[in-house]
């Protein structure tokens, strides 16, 4: 006999723990300003993630590196203004959170401060795990990274899977438990193999979220340029595109441009 799915108003930590324990599959999509956030929202997506990918997919830069605390918190601010149901977990950057606990804290309660977002995200596991503890004793709920950690992109050199020998995929499995144990509320687990993301979420009692890691996990988070197609150059086998918004407004774009040009825009009906 089928259960029926619960509704939830606001989506939480707790919620979240909620849909693994029930079998609830979890939906994560990015957001960096408000209107997209605004329709993400509206369309029930359960976690929003302001992730430090806006340094690509908003500012142009080959890797998540570059972008600062202050443009994340710029970024995270906007999102929040939209939401009214999903739960906003916000990308700590590179460089605000490895070197010192304290500075992590710091960093997370500015977040938290100047934003208003619900949760911080961190890379990586027991080489952080002084920060995320503090961060945690502070109050903020923390979800953890781990696989291909983006913001560690120049030490493996390439963006290819990871965790697919056993040492790693040891340290993974080790690090996620320790996540856990020290309180996270979720993991995202990026491009590893599937059967090590199976395993994973099976130990766990707190959610998994895929990107990259196959249908075993516990939720699954994609950029939201990427879903829609409005990026055309980045083209892994993880992604699925839902629609394909780059030919579609650049046709759009066209057609105003020629409407212009032929004086066909504006018309009689659309000036006062």
């Amino acid at each position: 006999m089928s259960t029926a799915k619960k509704e939830y108003k606001r989506v939480t930590v707790k919620s979240l723990v909620e849909m693994k324990k029930n079998g609830e599959k979890i939906s994560m999509l990015t957001a960096y300003d408000y209107s997209m956030a605004k329709i993400v929202d509206s369309a029930k997506v359960d976690i929003i993630l302001v992730g430090d990918s806006a340094s690509n997919v908003m500012a142009g830069h080959e890797t998540t590196l570059p972008i600062t605390l202050d443009q994340m918190i710029y970024h995270a601010t906007s999102v929040i203004r939209a939401v009214e149901r999903a739960l906003v977990v916000v990308d700590i950057p590179f460089g605000s959170y490895q070197s010192d606990p304290k500075e992590a804290l710091r960093s997370a309660i500015r977040i938290m401060k100047e934003s208003g977002a619900h949760a911080v995200k961190l890379e990586g596991g027991e080489e952080i795990k002084e920060s995320v503890k503090r961060i945690l004793n502070a109050g903020i709920p923390v979800m953890g990274h781990l696989g291909l950690t983006p913001q560690s992109i120049y030490k493996f050199g390439t963006y290819t899977v990871r965790a697919k020998e056993e040492s790693e995929a040891e340290k993974l499995i080790s690090d996620a438990k320790l996540l856990e144990k020290i309180g996270c509320f979720g993991i995202v687990l990026e491009k590893i193999p599937a059967s090590l993301t199976q395993k994973v979420s099976e130990k766990l009692s707190i959610p998994t979220i895929g990107i990259g890691g196959g249908k075993h996990a516990d939720g699954q988070v994609l950029v939201i340029h990427d879903l829609l197609g409005m990026t055309h150059e980045f083209n892994p086998r993880f992604l699925r595109r839902y629609m394909n918004l780059y030919e579609d407004m650049g046709n759009a774009i066209s057609q105003y441009v020629t409407d212009v040009k032929t004086k066909s825009f504006p018309s009689d009906d659309e000036q006062y």
